[in-house]
């Protein structure tokens, strides 16, 4: 039997409470955008607009100029970065209930954000809460495009050495390092988030449970990436 209260209680305690008290640390580790997402960026056309669900500082808010970009995450602390980026829009909300028409954005991106929800039925549901946002789209047109980003299992060959077969649901480590005090070196804090690790397939799946069509996938710098649409009913 699900249990989402337990699971909503889970998550603010494992991953929203967490980002809250690492914000600033977090923000200055955060400033170059990856590739994939930059070219999913660059290539939409001039005067599109579109969201950024889960934005952190919103770094990716100035990697193209010609379209704008409404960001959003659960973290005021991040938040409050993510708004000296001009002239995009900045707003405080959760994954599960975007406060946004229906099919009305031309694109959007979900980086690092879906892989802290717990449960497979709630990744689902966030990917279909971005997905109703997105204009449809028809035999002849593809309709509005989200990038979704998740941390795979497969990063045999990174510093973290997880592979397939290793747990999928685990706690990862933040350091936060303090500035030194009269009494001795400096000290350092340990937060612990939930993560949940893509295997090769997952995300795919979950974007079809969530409505989805996947347009193009595939693994970046132990990640897992897709471009996916809203089914159409003809497809």
């Amino acid at each position: 039997m699900a249990h989402p209260e337990a699971d909503e209680v889970y998550e603010q305690q494992h991953v929203h409470d967490v980002y809250q008290q690492i914000a600033g640390h977090f923000s200055a580790t955060r400033y170059k955008p990856w590739p994939v997402v930059e070219r999913f960026l660059k290539e939409l056309n001039p005067g599109a607009v579109g969201l950024d669900v889960g934005c952190g500082n919103g770094k990716y808010l100035t990697v193209n100029r010609n379209v704008f970009i409404i960001a959003s995450d659960r973290s005021e602390n991040l938040v409050r970065f993510a708004v000296q980026h001009q002239p995009h829009g900045t707003v405080v909300a959760d994954i599960f209930s975007l406060p946004h028409r229906d099919a009305f954005f031309d694109f959007a991106i979900s980086i690092a954000v879906v892989h802290h929800l717990s449960t497979p039925a709630r990744r689902i549901d966030a990917i279909a809460e971005i997905l109703r946002t997105l204009k449809p789209g028809s035999e002849t047109h593809v309709g509005g495009r989200v990038l979704i980003y998740v941390w795979a299992l497969e990063q045999k060959t990174s510093r973290r050495g997880w592979d397939k077969g290793d747990k999928q649901d685990i706690m990862v480590p933040w350091v936060r390092k303090g500035a030194p005090s009269q009494d001795g070196p400096e000290q350092s804090q340990t937060f612990h988030r939930y993560y949940h690790l893509y295997q090769a397939g997952e995300l795919e799946h979950d974007i079809s449970s969530a409505g989805g069509r996947v347009l193009e996938s595939g693994y970046d710098k132990d990640n897992w990436w897709a471009i996916a649409t809203p089914k159409t009913a003809d497809v």
